[in-house]
C-alpha cells in the first residue's frame, strides 16, 4: 500500500470491522500515516464518499451479474469511464470530471 500512497499524511476511513487490523496500524505507523476514523453514525463525516459509493453500488454493481473477477473489472472499468468521461457533474459546472481537471491544470498553469 505504501508504493501506492506516497507522501500521505492522513487516510480517513469508516469506522468498520475491516479498518481494526494490527496490520493497518503496524503499516500506518512505519509510513508516519495517521488514520482517521469517522465517527460512529456520522456518515455526514464523508457525504461525498458516501454519495459515489452509493452511486457505483446502484448504476454499475446492482446492474450487472460479474461472470469472474476480470468481467467484474471490465465492467466497471467501463462504468468509470463513463463516469469520468462523458458524464457532466452539476458540481463541478456541468463539466465532466476529465474537464475540470483539465481546466483546473489550465488554470494553474497561467
Amino acid at each position: 500500500m505504501a508504493c501506492l500512497l506516497p507522501n500521505v499524511g492522513s487516510i480517513q476511513f469508516c469506522d468498520g470491522p475491516e479498518f481494526i487490523s494490527k496490520s493497518l496500524d503496524w503499516w500506518a505507523y512505519f509510513n508516519k500515516v495517521t488514520l482517521d476514523f469517522s465517527r460512529l453514525g456520522k456518515p455526514t463525516d464523508n457525504a461525498y464518499i458516501e454519495s459515489f459509493n452509493g452511486r457505483v453500488r446502484q448504476e454499475c454493481l446492482n446492474q450487472h451479474w460479474f461472470l469472474s473477477l476480470a468481467d467484474a473489472q471490465e465492467q466497471i472499468d467501463q462504468w468509470r469511464l463513463d463516469y469520468n468521461e462523458n458524464r457532466p457533474h452539476s458540481s463541478l459546472g456541468n463539466q465532466t470530471p476529465v474537464e475540470f481537471a483539465k481546466n483546473s491544470s489550465l488554470a494553474r498553469q497561467g
